[in-house]
């Protein structure tokens, strides 16, 4: 149509032809090229609708060879048709087979769903729809994983092509591209959703197993029977023993029967052979087991690791014979086919109690050592040992015979009153031993007081302490109370775990203590172990301590785990749901609007740390190798380096952060929430790092410079974020904030330059020449190698004092750390070219002149006395007096002038 009403008008506007024809050009060479969604739709060529052929299509704007471009005029002009829409792009074999997958799995979830509202389901029904369920879950968990990155390339294309135009209409091609775009996301995003939606269904299913499951095993646990109290259950007993019987005489005819027909000659010698080798293995074990562990009753204070060593040693051999003679009777039993298949049970339940109470043996032998007190690794007494050992025998033999009379009732097909008889007969039993043992381990030393005093505690000599017995008591009261009043089947459970959690605490306490000893001291101690790794890797012993700290607080970390998961999985505690937990825990788990992922975190914290290892291996690059090698001074590298090791943590942190899929916008939250904490605690630490980063930027102080900040002067070593490292002259090391340095007066003594100033003063005679003085000391300063020519040392005359001249010798030296080098020289050549010129006389104790001055009063007083002293001296005496006074004259007379050279000394 648009060719006849192009043909059948005329060409009256000639000028504008070719304008028209180049525009023409411009819309057929431009291609309508789009790159195909292989997830969404089929191969399709650019620019052509599916189901067209590549024959028919054709440009819009295709004109005839022979016609000619001529514009319509405004008045004939009529209105453009809408563009019909293109037809929507076929789905993806790709993507038709998720979609089966789906149908697949979508007809099993219905299916294990209309099976779940059966009420009658058995535990083993619940098991098999909880595998099922299980395996489709995981299936449609990977099929959601394959969609994440076609779903993100299709987005990712159709984010290429901006937003749709609201005022303008988009060419065919664009307007193609983008249908074929948004069907593309929208299939995948509809596949996926369809996928998250019979995932929610499978938990939905698995929960609701797991609920059935614990109310199942609830409702079994707390079921009441008849009292063992009652006369009722008794009653009934009485009532069904001739029937019971006459199964035990019809099961022992069976065995009769068996042994008659298949009692070959090879079967009895294999079953011989079986019963021969375990009774072999059972006396090795008794006898042969002890010696080779080795433990000398002669030792008295054996290693930790010898101890362990032994205790593990002895478990062994005590236990794995005892098995295997179990399992090569039971096996050669279930093999020849002597014992009927109903009983099987009943031998497997014997043979199992056999094995058990070995093991129980030889874990308190092992543990407890009630022989050889010197090997025992557990910290108990004597006493306590032996009591341990035989209560645990006896309710281990008890919890035997309970466990092999059930397994008979259950192959006679027994009653269910005598069933409940026997299970509360043997819980009874149970705590009364357990009261028996627990009573012996009551404080029976008692310590007599020797006279009257302060009250003495008495000893404690079991070794088993308060809490563990008032367990042990409560455990007694419930089995014996229970069973007593019809919950028997809840006292046969708490026999059953109390014995399953002390098997397991004691081989975790061995587990602990071998780990401790085996890994922990092998690294700490000076073991080859240790000796090796040192001289390999180049390790301190230090960083071996801190790996074995980490190493066995790992190790004990999955051993009491491992623990608590056996100890609570009798408690309808399953393996799935454990599984099932940690995988929902380390890929995610949503708290309200928010998902956790600790596989997420994991990484994240990865790539921090490989982030900050990799920035640390630059610092040291730019440290060590690169900077070095450069013109700049040290404190320019410092900051270098600082400002890289700034950067890349910025970086690390910022991709463990994209990671971990937070944006800016979640970020302002965080940024929010600390700029409170910045308001109030965090101030002082946000004002010291900015401060560190202006010292970084500005450098007013660099590593190296000499500072002086109030009393204390240094050597700058260090700038960090919060703080600035000074260490003094005396070796030791200032902590400064960075805002002081910022806010606070600093004084640099090498800002502008290294050069500093000396200065030292000098003292010559008072006779001496001071104009040769000062040309003396300046000759000693300018031969001095560490001495600036310019500006020249001078000599400051600055005091005439009595009896020296003090000069004042100023120097500049060309870096300022050399500064008490260059003093202490120029006190060595100053004092050696002055005394060799006499300026400095050489002066000793005797020659040293003192001035007293201010004793002229004294001195005067001193010298009245002494005359009046001289006068009543000279003056005549009585003849009988004679002798005394010649005694005073001959006694005075040496020691006036010693008076009188003390006068004269003190008064100067």
């Amino acid at each position: 149509m648009i060719r006849t009403l192009v043909r059948s008008r005329k060409l009256n506007d000639a000028p504008r032809r070719p304008v028209l024809a180049l525009v023409a050009a411009l819309m057929l060479a431009i291609p309508a090229v789009a790159p195909p969604v292989a997830w969404a739709q089929g191969e399709t060529p650019a620019g052509q609708h599916p189901g067209t052929k590549p024959a028919d299509a054709k440009p819009a704007d295709a004109k005839a060879p022979d016609a000619k471009p001529v514009e319509a005029k405004p008045a004939d002009a009529k209105p453009a048709a809408p563009q019909p829409a293109a037809p929507k792009p076929e789905m993806s074999e790709q993507l038709k087979a998720v979609r089966a997958q789906l149908d697949i799995a979508k007809a099993e979830l219905e299916a294990r769903e209309k099976q779940l509202g059966h009420p009658d389901l058995t535990v083993a029904d619940l098991s098999a729809i909880r595998d099922s369920a299980g395996t489709v879950t995981e299936e449609i968990r990977a099929l959601i994983t394959r969609l994440d990155t076609p779903l993100e390339a299709a987005r990712e294309r159709l984010t290429q092509l901006g937003p749709k135009p609201k005022d303008t209409q988009e060419s065919a091609d664009v307007a193609e591209q983008r249908v074929e775009r948004e069907a593309a996301v929208t299939r995948i995003d509809e596949t996926q959703r369809l996928a998250r939606s019979l995932l929610v269904q499978g938990d939905q299913i698995i929960d609701r197993v797991s609920n059935r499951r614990r109310e199942s095993f609830t409702r079994d646990l707390f079921q009441r029977s008849q009292p063992l109290v009652g006369p009722g259950l008794w009653a009934k007993v009485m009532a069904d023993v001739p029937r019971d019987t006459r199964s035990l005489q019809s099961a022992l005819s069976d065995i009769g029967l068996l042994f008659s027909r298949n009692g070959s000659i090879g079967n009895l010698l294999f079953l011989g052979l079986a019963f021969g080798i375990s009774i072999a293995l059972y006396f090795g074990r008794r006898n042969i087991a002890p010696r080779a562990a080795r433990r000398d009753a002669s030792a008295t204070e054996p290693s930790r690791r010898a101890t362990l060593l032994a205790a593990w040693r002895v478990i062994l051999l005590g236990t794995v014979p005892a098995v295997a003679g179990s399992y090569a009777v039971y096996y050669a039993l279930d093999a020849t086919n002597l014992l009927p298949s109903r009983l099987l049970p009943v031998a497997a339940a014997i043979l199992g109690g056999l094995a058990f109470i070995a093991f129980v043996e030889a874990l308190c032998d092992g543990l407890l050592s009630p022989d050889k007190p010197a090997w025992r690794p557990a910290p108990v007494g004597d006493a306590a040992a032996t009591r341990l050992t035989r209560l645990a025998v006896g309710i281990a033999t008890v919890l035997t015979v309970v466990k092999s009379v059930e397994a008979l009732n259950s192959g006679i097909s027994a009653a269910l009153p005598i069933s409940i008889a026997t299970r509360g007969l043997g819980a009874v039993a149970t705590a009364l031993i357990l009261a028996v043992g627990l009573h012996r381990f009551a404080d029976t030393e008692q310590e007599e007081e020797a006279c009257f005093g302060p009250y003495v505690p008495t000893k404690t000599t079991t070794g088993i302490g308060g809490p563990a017995r008032l367990l042990g008591w409560a455990a007694v009261a419930l089995i014996g109370v229970g069973a007593l009043v019809g919950y028997v089947a809840f006292a046969a459970f708490l026999i059953d775990q109390l014995i399953w959690t002390a098997s397991v605490l004691v081989l975790l306490y061995l587990l602990v203590q071998s780990v401790d000893t085996f890994i922990g001291r092998a690294l700490c101690d000076e073991t080859r172990l240790a000796t090796a790794l040192q001289a390999n890797t180049g390790l301190r012993k230090r960083s071996l301590t801190q790996i074995s700290v980490l190493a066995t607080g790992a190790a004990r970390v999955i051993l009491i785990l491992v623990a608590a998961l056996l100890v609570l999985a009798p408690w309808g505690l399953d393996s799935t749901d454990i599984v099932s937990s940690i995988r929902q825990a380390f890929f995610g788990f949503k708290v309200g609007d928010v998902t956790i992922s600790l596989s997420s975190i994991a990484f994240g914290i990865g790539i921090l740390v490989l982030g900050v290892f990799v920035t640390r291996a630059v610092q040291r690059w730019l440290e060590l190798t690169y900077l070095p090698a450069t013109d700049l001074d040290a404190g320019l590298r410092n900051s270098i380096t600082t400002i890289a090791g700034y950067f890349g943590f910025l970086l690390s942190l910022a991709l463990a952060f994209s990671y971990l899929g937070l944006s800016l916008e979640k970020l302002t939250i965080v940024a929010g929430a600390l700029s409170v904490g910045i308001g109030f605690g965090l101030q002082s630490i946000v004002n010291n790092f900015v401060s560190g980063l202006l010292l970084l930027w500005e450098r007013p102080i660099r590593v190296g410079d000499q500072v002086v900040i109030g009393d204390s002067e240094g050597i700058v070593k260090r700038i960090s974020v919060r703080s600035t490292e000074i260490q003094t002259f005396d070796r030791s090391s200032v902590i400064v904030p960075n805002s002081n340095l910022i806010s606070g007066v600093v004084k640099n003594r090498v800002r502008g330059d290294r050069s500093g100033r000396v200065s030292i003063t000098v003292s010559v005679l008072r006779n001496q020449d001071p104009v040769r003085a000062a040309e003396m000391i300046v000759g000693c300063a300018q031969g001095h190698a560490d001495v600036l020519k310019d500006p020249a040392p001078r000599v400051v005359f600055k005091k005439i004092g009595d009896p020296f001249l003090e000069f004042e010798l100023l120097v500049w030296i060309v870096d300022v750390s050399l500064g008490q080098k260059v003093q202490t020289d120029l006190n060595y050549a100053v004092f050696a070219t002055l005394s060799g010129a006499g300026f400095i006389p050489p002066l000793g104790p005797g020659a040293s002149i003192v001035t007293v001055q201010g004793f002229e009063a004294m001195q005067s007083a001193m010298g009245e006395i002494a005359s009046r002293f001289g006068q009543a001296a000279q003056a005549p005496e009585p003849r009988e007096s004679k002798p005394l006074q010649d005694s005073n004259e001959t006694g005075a007379s040496p020691a006036q002038p010693q008076r009188d050279r003390g006068l004269r000394s003190a008064g100067g």
